[in-house]
């Protein structure tokens, strides 16, 4: 007999290294100092899911299946290691075929004969599978935690807990939550490859019941965990006979259900189970899954209830904020339109919640004279429900206003005395107002489809994308104004802003947006484009749909910008049309004898444009009052001076007034100008003369012989009104073409 400890060659042979890492129960992962793979033996090949795989030598620790969410962890043991130290925490390992598994692991330097540390040797073992599942038990619910922390929306939520619990935990697991007092099934996931038959067990979406004396009805009626331990000991009604011989068919073996329960609400139930369909060391729960399964159901049930809040208050706001904006905007002839808002994702690490999902950013399509449209973009300064309520009073202030067709420039100076009048009332210790305005940009644009002119005015905004040709670039614009609400005091905001005329060639596209649209969070690398990068991207990718429809450009501006939105988003598509839109225009003397000339002037467009007869002598009767209106009144209007520039030293008050040829040079002769525009579905008619004075309604007597014609325009035409022009006014009114 050998003494103690003397072994036999043939058992020297049977403990060298490799043979015992080949028999050993547990994951060995070996590496370099730069985290490449060296060794790693079977059990690591059938934990992480890659049998029969012998590693690489360029291939790094990461292809073991390490979630990309987890690699910062990964840097931190190699870190960690090869300064000497120990490291022990918990990876989600995502495997070959999909299924995900948390992964216990202790990291150790390999250090070299002569001391140095040369690489990293990891032990790694299945979490909650090993016989230190109390050990692994309070990292695993932190790790648990972390996962449903980062979703606040329920389906995605749900769809977290189904892959932390199969295939670790559970062959089988169900979620079903209460709707009113209904339990509805929204989770049905099993391992994978099987799904069960149809008919069997109820699919996602049905109304579940299970009988009275069924575990999940105990479960549901006493809300606590019930575990059942053995099937095969045990004996419970079935829901239906096809879902019993289901169970008989897999192979049930134990079962957990855990109710879901938030403040005293119970929210539903979550079902796990085993079966025969995998292979495992203990196909049985025991009383300590059972207290783990509960402490999963309650964070589980946190996570659901703040999702389902979440949810609820981003509806709440969503519906807010597009209620604010139009629902749905009218066509416009000659001009194609595509909207598009979105609000931004929610910044749930920086605790702002539900305020990161509405903001101020709007946009409108105002319909205005003569067929021409009002264009506006905006975005009010901030975010949550006050930006977007500053934004609902600009936008119903702007709209307003845009119906005085003044120019431009002269909207958005009302619109910023309006914006320093909506600021919240502050005052400091001594009473004064110290009140500040909110910060808005915007643009306003007002396009004529007929003469392709656009007119526009900026407030401190991000000027439109030209879309022409196949090119893409910033449409040009001279004078920037100051943001609304910022204009210092003294400064009138006539000197502010100012318009700018521009002319849009044939099938031209503007693309107005939102900073939201180019402002992205930066990458997983931290590094953010600078402006010019970022706009140079998007002009890429617009100028290669140039041609399409606007829809198509504004689902392209939408995703052309790399990253997640860090701010609501507001983007509009205005396309000017290829061909030109059928106009007559004509100036007469302002006589009497010039009305009948007008209205056979009209009436000859009308015909040529297909006009219905009805319709046509609607129009020409309207014609004929709105310019009879304006030569009578032509008789007492004062033609406005033109300015005198007198050569040589002033002269005295009263002879620069008595200058022979002045009086001829000043009065001339008056006119009017007719104006006629054919649409797809009315006609407009437009009169222009030099007087400033706007026309009213007013009420004739009885025995007048005027004072009605305004009156008829008004209940004949489907819109009617005037607008002040550089050299007089312009009264226009429309009449449909189709319907009545």
């Amino acid at each position: 007999m050998k003494r103690w400890g003397e072994l036999s060659p043939e058992t020297v042979d049977h403990l060298a290294a490799g043979s015992v890492l080949d028999h050993a129960e547990m994951a060995v992962v070996v590496t370099d100092r730069f985290s490449n793979l060296l060794y790693w033996n079977p059990f690591a090949e059938k934990l992480f899911g890659r049998p029969g795989k012998a590693p690489s030598r360029d291939a790094s620790v990461l292809s073991l299946g390490i979630m990309e969410k987890d690699h910062p962890l990964a840097i931190e043991l190699a870190k960690h290691v090869l300064k000497g130290g120990v490291w022990e925490g918990t990876f989600d390992i995502r495997r070959a075929d999909g299924t995900i598994i948390y992964v216990r692991a202790q990291a150790v330097p390999l250090r070299h004969s002569a001391g140095s540390v040369t690489g990293i040797v990891v032990l790694a073992r299945e979490a909650l599978r090993s016989n230190e599942r109390e050990k692994d038990r309070f990292g695993l619910l932190e790790r648990i935690g972390e996962r449903l922390a980062g979703s606040l929306y329920v389906e995605e939520t749900l769809k977290r807990v189904a892959e932390m619990l199969v295939p670790q935990f559970a062959d089988h697991c169900f979620i079903e939550l209460m709707e009113g007092d209904r339990l509805v099934r929204r989770v049905s996931q099993h391992v994978q490859g099987w799904s069960p038959p149809a008919g069997t067990w109820k699919p996602v979406g049905a109304e579940i019941r299970y009988p009275s004396g069924h575990y999940a009805d105990t479960a549901l009626r006493r809300q606590e965990t019930i575990l059942v331990e053995d099937f095969s000991t045990n004996s419970f009604p079935s829901p239906n006979e096809d879902s019993a011989r289901l169970c008989g068919e897999i192979g049930m073996t134990s079962a957990i259900v855990a109710p879901l329960l938030v403040r005293g609400e119970m929210l539903g139930l979550m079902y796990l189970g085993l079966s025969n369909l995998t292979d495992r060391r203990s196909p049985h729960y025991d009383a300590f899954d059972r207290d783990f399964v509960g402490a999963i159901a309650t964070r589980v049930a946190l996570a659901i209830d703040n999702a389902l809040l979440f949810e609820e208050e981003r509806h709440t706001a969503e519906s807010f904020q597009k209620h604010l904006l139009p629902r749905a905007l009218p066509q416009f002839d000659g001009l194609q339109i595509a909207v598009r808002y979105y609000p931004a994702a929610p910044l749930v690490s920086h605790g702002q919640g539900i305020q990161t999902q509405v903001g101020g950013d709007w946009y409108d399509v105002i319909p205005l004279s003569a067929g021409r449209v009002g264009i506006v973009i905006g975005d009010v300064e901030g975010r949550g429900a006050k930006a977007a309520a500053i934004m609902g009073q600009l936008r119903a202030a702007l709209r307003a206003f845009a119906q005085d067709d003044k120019s431009p420039a002269d909207i958005l100076a009302r619109l910023d005395e309006w914006t320093r009048i909506i600021a919240t009332p502050e005052y400091d210790d001594n009473g004064a107002e110290i009140s500040i305005p909110p910060i808005v940009t915007c643009q306003y644009l007002v396009y004529d489809a007929w003469s392709r002119q656009l007119s526009f005015a900026n407030a401190g905004h991000a000027p439109p994308l030209l879309l022409v040709d196949g090119q893409c670039c910033e449409l040009d614009i001279e004078e920037v104004g100051q943001p609304l609400g910022v204009r210092a005091k003294g400064l009138h905001a006539d000197l502010v802003y100012k318009e700018e005329t521009r002319t849009l060639p044939p099938g031209a596209a503007l693309i107005l947006y939102t900073d939201g649209l180019v402002d992205r969070r930066p990458g997983r690398d931290g590094e953010m484009p600078s402006d010019q990068e970022t706009l140079g991207v998007l002009c890429d990718k617009l100028a290669k749909v140039s041609g399409a429809e606007v829809e198509r450009v504004a689902d392209a501006a939408t995703v052309a910008v790399p990253g997640e939105i860090d701010d609501d988003m507001a983007i509009l598509v205005v396309r000017s049309s290829d061909v030109d839109l059928d106009v007559e225009e004509r100036t007469f003397p302002a006589k009497p004898i010039m009305v009948g000339e007008a209205r056979r002037m009209a009436s000859q467009a009308f015909s040529s444009w297909n006009v219905p007869e009805e319709r046509a002598e609607l129009a020409c009767l309207l014609v004929s009052e709105v310019v009879t209106n304006v030569v009578l009144h032509a008789a007492t209007a004062t033609v406005p001076r033109r300015e005198l520039v007198v050569e040589g030293p002033p002269l005295p008050f009263e002879e620069s007034w008595d200058t022979p040829g002045f009086e001829d040079e000043v009065v001339g002769d008056k006119e009017f100008t007719l104006r006629l525009r054919r649409g797809e579905e009315s006609v407009w008619v437009e009169v222009f003369d030099q007087d400033l004075r706007l026309p009213r309604i007013r009420s004739a007597g009885e025995n007048d012989e005027g004072g009605r014609g305004l009156y008829l325009v008004d209940q004949l035409a489907s819109r009617w009104g005037s607008r002040p022009t550089r050299e007089g006014k312009a009264v226009w009114f429309e009449i449909p073409t189709r319907g009545r």
